[in-house]
């Protein structure tokens, strides 16, 4: 397909486009503030930015669309989203009306590990398992190039499964917006990070100053970051012994931990089933916008 391709990261806080061209060079990249709990506003945004993107680049565009939540049905209403004023709506057909023709949707986390799947740290590898550790703790499965998607379009939704393996550490068991307790999410995200220090030492630190500070030394938040890593390693296990992908890759925010690529092996190898742990573990290629070019790769 030699179109241009424009890809779409809707997500809570902004709403960012790329345009890529036949071999996924990148030919542009705009970015927006979400209009807050407004439906129509973000649909007209969304058409506006593609509208002025074809326009500036004079030719018209394939539009995927990468989403936080899922489509109940192909076309039907969004389901688990974390941006609340999606939920129930067609955004599907509403992006279709407003764009005069066929977009295509994918939850984000599959938008990522698809990114780097096609021409990513992935490429070339038969199953990508791709994590997002962020806000929020998700991912996305590409199998042979193509996303998992599942029966009940949630496959790769680890992030609300139950921490395995729980000892008297990981209580008490923790709330999850979800409704349920104790879910992956509620442990190894990043607000989760900040709170599990926070209830440690008293203070209130963002991530990059816990690791700053555990590089410098801090006994304190070394021992949080220990805690993080051992959680992720049984958490990462239970989907390894499921899945066994040929590569994880670490995406969102806590990515940029660099710490995690050397320790998640040792962390998560007496999980597995397995007398030898060979699965690598990867930074995104195309870093913390990988997602918005697999939006864009929905029209492969």
């Amino acid at each position: 397909m030699n179109r241009l391709r424009i890809g779409v990261d809707l997500g809570g806080s902004k709403i960012e486009i790329v345009a890529l061209g036949p071999h996924g060079h990148e030919l542009l990249r705009r970015r927006v503030a979400t209009p807050q709990g407004d439906y129509a506003a973000t649909v007209a945004t969304v058409a506006g930015l593609v509208h002025a993107a074809e326009a500036e680049l004079g030719q018209p565009a394939t539009v995927g669309a990468g989403i936080p939540g899922a489509e109940s049905k192909p076309g039907g209403p969004v389901k688990n989203a974390n941006s609340t004023c999606l939920i129930g709506r067609p955004l599907r057909h509403d992006l279709q009306d407003a764009l005069r023709r066929e977009v295509r949707l994918a939850n984000d986390a599959n938008c990522f590990a698809l990114s780097e799947a096609t021409d990513g740290a992935g490429r070339g590898a038969g199953v990508v398992f791709g994590v997002i550790l962020g806000t929020g703790v998700g991912g996305g499965i590409v199998v042979g190039g193509q996303i998992l998607t599942g029966a009940n379009a949630i496959a790769g939704e680890w992030g609300h499964n139950p921490l395995p393996a729980r000892g008297s550490g990981d209580l008490p068991l923790r709330s999850c917006y979800c409704g349920r307790a104790g879910c992956i999410e509620t442990y190894l995200s990043g607000p989760a990070l900040v709170r599990d220090h926070l209830v440690h030492t008293g203070q209130e630190l963002d991530p990059a100053t816990i690791d700053t500070r555990a590089s410098g030394g801090d006994a304190a938040c070394e021992a949080t970051l220990q805690r993080y890593e051992e959680r992720l390693g049984r958490a990462l296990a239970g989907v390894i012994n499921i899945l066994d992908p040929d590569v994880i890759i670490l995406g969102g925010g806590l990515a940029n931990l660099s710490r995690l690529y050397r320790n998640l092996p040792a962390r998560c190898g007496p999980h597995v089933f397995s007398g030898t742990f060979r699965t690598p573990f990867k930074p995104p290629a195309h870093g913390d916008s990988s997602g918005v070019r697999g939006a864009a790769w929905l029209w492969d």
